[in-house]
């Protein structure tokens, strides 16, 4: 047979085809009930699913007579997210069935649905030692006229070679300017035993790149590191973290008391930098990952001036289930021109969503909600003390 001029298709090719696209067009509706503060969508805007059928599927009928996936894709989840050429895109980490993460941009022109991977995932360049594991790219437009991602690299930990668990997780480095060429840049060197969780300031502090770090003893252990870090750089191209200090830190007995982090790079407000964090405590069932909000000053990223007690978003019912339970993480969002703000999370490693919020909703709730007094005590005070002003407006 000449196979060039072999039109057949794999069985089920157009049955494949139709369902995906039903996916991908499917609208999505905002959830009715709310706090106030954020909107949920019903519908996750990312899945295994959404993942391109060209990636997954070998449509040479001669290769794969049976029409079966051949590339399986577990899960999508943590993006970074930016606004371009008046689209949405997400820096998507897509997981194979193979446990390898990898990068991909997904775009949409509305930010709620209709999102749709680019054809081919991110090329990235390597190190001098490769990388064998890549997650939750951060993407922050710096006013030095680069897009940068900054994402977590794994190696294996060859101190360790028997232990096939080990690993050495830090801060890998690339720019562009059009999402398509991304240049590779040295990873980040810093006094921190590993760093899984970096993120980088939007504008020049004292003419020096502002980094976000999490320093950690461990892969997974916090040890005597933990808290949000921030420290500087001088040249993007020599990535060497100088004066590294924890401006937000692990505190007993709070959604943060075992570790946090920043989620994605911060937004300047008038009235100082807006951050969306996530804490982590431990359970009798298992780490829980929340979000929380917090803000900085204009003049000074390391002074903290505003935080709410507890989490600002946590997972609901049907985010609790996959991969890893109980866990919101978010490393995207976006702010209109209109000061409406697209909060982009992914629940238990499994898939993406968005929330709606705004610039003044997010404000007042950042400096109006109570801070936490860290008793249970002082807890029911604020609530007395709210029960009684309420009393008083009737």
């Amino acid at each position: 047979m000449d196979t060039k001029n072999d039109t057949r298709k794999i069985p089920c090719y157009d049955k494949l085809q139709q369902r995906h696209r039903e996916l991908l067009e499917n609208p999505n509706k905002p959830v009715v009930s709310s706090n106030g503060i954020f909107t949920r969508y019903k519908n996750p805007i990312l899945t295994g699913d959404h993942t391109p059928l060209e990636w997954r599927y070998d449509f040479d009928i001669k290769a794969n007579p049976l029409g079966l996936e051949r590339i399986g894709i577990n899960s999508t989840f943590n993006p970074g997210a930016m606004k371009w050429k008046g689209n949405y895109v997400l820096a998507v980490r897509v997981e194979g069935n193979d446990r390898k993460s990898f990068f991909a941009i997904a775009e949409s022109p509305n930010g709620v649905d209709n999102f749709k991977f680019w054809e081919k995932p991110i090329v990235l360049p390597q190190t001098e030692i490769p990388d064998t594991n890549v997650y939750d790219m951060r993407l922050t437009h710096h006013e030095d006229g680069w897009i940068y991602g900054v994402f977590c690299t794994e190696r294996k930990d060859h101190n360790s070679p028997a232990d096939t668990t080990a690993a050495i997780a830090n801060a890998g480095i690339i720019r562009t300017k059009d999402l398509l060429s991304w240049e590779r840049l040295p990873d980040l060197i810093s006094n921190s035993g590993q760093q899984r969780n970096v993120v980088l300031h939007p504008e020049f502090v004292n003419e020096k790149y502002a980094l976000y770090t999490r320093p950690q003893d461990g892969f997974i252990e916090v040890g005597k590191g933990g808290g949000i870090g921030l420290g500087y750089i001088k040249d993007m191209s020599n990535p060497v973290l100088e004066d590294e200090k924890i401006i937000n830190h692990k505190v007993y007995h709070t959604i943060y008391e075992m570790k946090n982090g920043l989620g994605p790079a911060p937004i300047k407000t008038r009235e100082g930098w807006l951050h969306l964090a996530h804490g982590v405590r431990n359970t009798a069932g298992g780490l829980r990952y929340t979000l929380y909000l917090f803000m900085t000053a204009l003049n000074d990223i390391s002074k903290i001036t505003f935080q709410p007690a507890g989490y600002f978003m946590a997972p609901n019912y049907e985010e609790t289930v996959g991969d890893v339970p109980n866990v919101l993480f978010g490393n995207g969002w976006i702010k209109n021109e209109d000061g409406t703000i697209y909060i982009y999370y992914a629940s238990s490693d499994t898939r993406c969503h968005v929330a709606v919020s705004s610039i003044e909703k997010l404000l007042d709730y950042v400096k109006n909600s109570p801070q936490d007094k860290f008793t249970s005590g002082a807890s029911v005070d604020n609530i007395i003390k709210q029960i009684e002003k309420n009393k008083s407006k009737k």
